[in-house]
């Protein structure tokens, strides 16, 4: 029985069109996509070859956690 897990994905969008994605849990990760579902696709798709290798090498296997979003304001020097 496979176990379910979910990762938290940051989409950044492209001054070009289309979304950088990375995984914070798993930062080698870093795909793209022209479309946030295809960016959606391609990063699950990365996640899921990360787990496969990690686990035919005998390595732990990232597990996604909460993520941990906040915001900061600054003041830019003038």
């Amino acid at each position: 029985m496979s176990e379910k897990r979910t990762f938290a994905v940051v989409l950044e969008p492209e001054a070009e069109g289309g979304f950088t994605v990375r995984v914070p849990a798993i930062p080698e990760i870093v795909t793209y996509g022209k479309d946030e579902r295809e960016a959606l696709a391609m990063a699950e798709d990365a996640i899921k070859l990360v787990i496969a290798d990690c686990a035919a090498r005998g390595e732990p296997v990232p597990t996604g956690g909460p993520p941990r979003i906040r915001e900061i304001t600054i003041t830019p020097a003038a």
